[in-house]
């Protein structure tokens, strides 16, 4: 709708938000304008006589025209307005005056405005008004405005609630019958945590809407078998779906009640009663009015299989962009379009309204794919391999967003992080929109349950207007391993770790015990683990004359040793076994795995087709139904897969549980990769014990806030973006404790000479040309220079070997002692956030990609991780007799330069190079800093979906 301008201020389009109220709903946050008089005047019509009284504080049955057009003028300074709509129509409003101390009207420099709300009654409790809050807070802080006051009548509790909850620092009194709330407005870590606590809960019931729906209706269903629509349909059917189903299709005969046994309608107006989910399967011209039909049915939810949206072009782009903005007028999320479809195994939901043929099996793993090809791919993979004739491990959940227009995988991982029925979570993603919300979710849910992500190298969805990063896919990767992120390169991987961590405790540590009845095979093993970073103890070959008591006593044994952790148990086939064997095997494994549930165990198999059934005959581990839901189909037996040759890769990946209910025991059909998902659940065990103690940001008396503060203010007046000089430069950083040798021009070889008389010797002589800078090995550069004769036959040298001195750009430094030379960088990526990242300088390991990173603000511990999560780090600990270097300095510059670059978000990118780390101390003996406005912290403010 296009808005018109008031009297002082253009209107503010980016005040414009889309929200997730606490149901899971969703509204429109905007500003009113003059154009909104009489959607005013019949909101207040709907509201009742007692929220007026609580608003105005006396009878007010009607607005005024005086009222109306007070309400409706706004100059978006000093009046401002906003109202959160669904279908068009105003839901709740909320406004503020700005006052001044006396409590007058007033313009800026006046810094207090007075607020107010008035939420429709028939929305209370969804949330509006919290919403409402933050989004008008925001606004006010834009203005100038610095702290709100409210009045409000003692009896109108849940309004005081919705002030006091907010997380703000506020201040509370009584006076003439009336409570006065003051509150400041600047964010808090309480008022964050308020904020991120409500977005959890919004975002989780937003999705579980769609996941656990009380009835669905497909739009788009054929008269025949086969078509899209058809076919969800059917799949939906055959699964048992426990709720309502419906067939939606114009198409149909006004005589014609039912499709096969599901009832059908003409539109989805005309079904009696409520639609929870829609899957629209109708072509593409028609589905703006399908979305129509549903929002005014009051459906909550939208799974759009249909394509020729942004993957077919611009004029797809625009298509999806005004699909998404259709849907959230009604209050409705959408799935897709593109979708593949989605899946619930809850025995009291069974629904599969997805493409897939089969409900997979019943299980604790939750899947989600942007892309549909591979999400038919995981749920394959799963089915073949997980369990075989009783369904050991299976899914709980399964999301496939197509072309991902409006749910994410950050709206799957919030609804995943409480979800009781999930305990780890697999993700393939094609690209991460929001990499520093993703990584915030990532932490909190990996703290919770094991997250597996694979992350393709494709860009964001077609018709996303996201910020795209800056940052290479590797220091991605990184940032999401540090937030906990089982980060894992191809689909294999993702389901071997995947089910390693469903169905096994974690490891205590990286030790390794390996027994079995094959010596290659054993070693191919130690060699696996020594590859990935574990620490195995030597192979125990049982021999292949080793019966299953053999392997009972020597797992028992290796299980019971306090130096192991974890147990891999390799298993060839002997002459002559049969089936017998094999169960005798797998009950001589488990027994054993039983009665020290603790440590994991995995096996390693080769071509055991007899064992792989074995170890999953004895029960299934999928969720018990205890009763069958009324009027619901019994559960069907699950089918087994097919047998399979020798030469297929994909064999079964199996388990058996222990009596008590504990751990399955995997099979893998090769050491690397039994190992290779060892070593991740390592990993990941180690970063869930550090994470419960991350260390501090500590504070350093020496650092100059404020001078720092000022300085850039100062230099940033000149220019919206720019390098500093090396004055600047050392001033800025010396005011947080960062001393920077200072190199002196040398234009000439008087210059060189005059500037090494000033330094002192020994000096040395460095040409600062862009392709000879920190290049020591292309021999621009000249060290321990004792006196003027060496330094003048060293810039003789320099010219005949590299040209004029203004080719070169020479410099004169003071020498600073012998160490080891690193580098130290901080930038500000527009989506990821601040980085801190380290590595040693020179060419090898900038070829070799060896640089840690780690997300600002780091703490003691992730700076101490930081400088030994480089491969090279050895160099820095006395590597081959060397001397070892002074690592606590160097962690403390690190943590420096963290605080600089959060403190003070106009530093926007910061190199340190080179860094000279010596046995004690430290030389910075290159630096540059760039200064620009910063970015946007789109965290920071309310919450808000994003926008296509």
């Amino acid at each position: 709708m296009q808005q018109t301008s008031s009297d002082r201020h253009e209107y503010p389009a980016h005040w414009e938000a889309d929200v997730v109220l606490r149901d899971g709903g969703t509204a429109r946050i905007r500003p009113i304008t003059v154009d909104d008089a009489d959607r005013l005047v019949s909101f207040y019509e709907q509201v009742s006589d007692e929220s007026k009284y609580y608003r105005f504080f006396a009878p007010y049955p009607r607005l005024s025209a005086k009222d109306v057009h007070r309400f409706t003028h706004h100059d978006f300074v000093d009046r401002v307005g906003l109202a959160a709509t669904v279908g068009g129509e105003f839901i709740a409003t909320v406004r503020y005056d700005r006052i001044s101390a006396d409590g007058r009207a007033a313009s800026a420099p006046a810094d207090e405005a007075e607020v107010a709300f008035l939420v429709q009654d028939a929305h209370q409790g969804r949330g509006v008004a919290s919403a409402l809050l933050e989004h008008i807070a925001a606004v006010a802080r834009e203005r100038g405005i610095r702290r709100f006051a409210a009045e409000v009548l003692p009896a109108n509790n849940k309004m005081i609630k919705v002030f006091t909850d907010a997380g703000y620092t506020q201040k509370r009194s009584f006076e003439d019958g009336v409570v006065r709330l003051e509150f400041d407005l600047e964010p808090t870590d309480r008022s964050l945590a308020v904020q991120r606590a409500r977005e959890q809960r919004a975002e989780a019931r937003s999705v579980r809407r769609l996941l656990v729906p009380g009835s669905v209706a497909v739009v788009g269903v054929g008269r025949s078998p086969g078509g899209v629509g058809r076919s969800v349909l059917d799949n939906i059917r055959d699964a048992g779906f426990t709720g309502g189903l419906y067939a939606v299709n114009k198409a149909f005969p006004e005589e014609q009640k039912d499709l096969d046994g599901v009832p059908a309608y003409r539109s989805v107006r005309d079904i009696e009663g409520p639609v929870d989910l829609a899957v629209v399967a109708v072509p593409v011209e028609h589905v703006p009015e399908v979305v129509t039909e549903c929002g005014e049915h009051g459906v909550q939810g939208l799974v759009v299989v249909t394509a020729g949206y942004a993957e077919s072009g611009p004029e797809g782009r625009e298509r999806q962009r005004e699909l998404v903005r259709h849907a959230r007028t009604y209050g409705m999320r959408i799935i897709g379009p593109n979708a593949f479809g989605v899946i619930n195994t809850a025995a009291d939901v069974r629904l599969n309204a997805s493409l897939a043929p089969e409900m997979p099996r019943p299980g604790r793993i939750g899947l989600f794919a942007q892309s549909g090809a591979i999400g038919i791919a995981l749920l394959s993979r799963l089915h073949r391999r997980g369990g075989g004739v009783t369904g050991v491990t299976g899914v709980s959940t399964f999301v496939s967003s197509g072309n991902r227009a409006d749910v994410s995988g950050n709206d799957v991982l919030q609804y995943w992080y409480d979800d009781p029925d999930t305990d780890v979570a697999l993700m393939y993603l094609e690209s991460i929109g929001n990499p520093r919300k993703f990584t915030r979710l990532a932490r909190r849910t990996a703290a919770a349950k094991p997250l597996v992500v694979v992350q393709g190298a494709g860009s964001a969805p077609q018709g996303h207007a996201v910020r795209a990063t800056r940052l290479p896919h590797a220091t991605v990767s990184a940032l999401l391993r540090q937030a906990g992120v089982i980060r894992v390169e191809t689909i294999t991987e993702l389901v071997d770790t995947g089910l390693l961590l469903a169905r096994q405790p974690l490891p205590g540590g990286p030790r390794v015990a390996i027994v079995g009845n094959s010596e290659s095979l054993g070693l191919l093993t130690y060699d696996a683990c020594l590859s990935e970073g574990l620490r195995p103890s030597p192979p125990v070959d049982l021999t292949t004359a080793a019966t299953a008591a053999d392997f009972h006593r020597a797992l028992s044994a290796a299980l019971a040793d306090d130096s192991c952790d974890a147990v891999v148990v390799t298993a060839i086939p002997a002459v002559g076994e049969g089936p017998a064997e094999d169960a005798a095997l797998a009950e001589a494994l488990r027994s054993a795995a039983a009665a020290v549930p603790g440590k994991p165990v995995l096996v390693v198999h080769v071509e055991l087709g007899g064992l792989a059934a074995a170890l999953s005959a004895a029960m299934s581990t999928a969720p018990q139904v205890a009763s069958k839901a009324p009027g619901a189909d019994p559960p069907r037996p699950a089918e087994g897969p097919p047998r399979r040759s020798a030469a297929e890769p994909e064999s079964a990946i199996t388990a058996i549980p222990a009596p008590e209910g504990g751990g399955l025991i995997p099979a893998f059909p090769a050491a690397e990769r039994a190992v290779r998902a060892l070593a991740e659940a390592v990993k990941y065990a180690q970063w869930r014990r550090e994470a419960t103690d991350p260390g501090r940001v500590p504070e350093f008396e020496d650092i100059d806030e404020k001078g720092a503060a000022g300085l850039i203010g100062g230099l940033l007046a000149r220019g919206q973006g720019l390098t500093l000089g090396v004055e600047d430069t050392c001033d800025l950083l010396g005011k947080y404790g960062v001393d920077v040798h200072r190199a002196l021009p040398a234009p000439t070889p008087d210059t060189a000479a005059e500037a090494a008389r000033t330094l002192g010797y020994p000096v040395a002589l460095k040409a600062t040309a862009p392709h000879l800078r920190h290049r020591a090995d292309l021999g621009g550069v000249r060290l321990d220079l004792a006196d003027e004769d060496q330094l003048r036959r060293a810039y003789a040298e320099l010219g005949e070997l590299f040209g004029t001195p203004e080719e070169l750009r020479p410099v004169v430094q003071r020498m600073a002692p012998r160490g080891v030379d690193t580098v130290v960088r901080a930038v500000i990526d527009p989506a990821a956030g601040a980085v801190l990242s380290f590595g040693l300088a020179g060419a090898a390991s900038q070829l070799l990609g060896d640089t840690a990173h780690r997300l600002i603000p780091v703490t003691d511990r992730e700076a101490g991780s930081l400088v030994r999560s480089i491969r090279t780090a050895p160099l820095l600990f006395g590597w081959r007799g060397s001397t070892p270097v002074d690592t606590p300095a160097l962690e403390e510059l690190m943590l420096r330069v963290s605080r600089l670059v959060d403190d003070h978000p106009e530093v926007v990118a910061v190199t340190l190079e080179p860094v000279v780390v010596a046995a004690r101390g430290l030389s910075v003996l290159g630096a540059s800093v760039r200064l620009a406005p910063p970015p946007v912290r789109d965290d920071l403010g309310p919450r808000t979906l994003p926008v296509y």
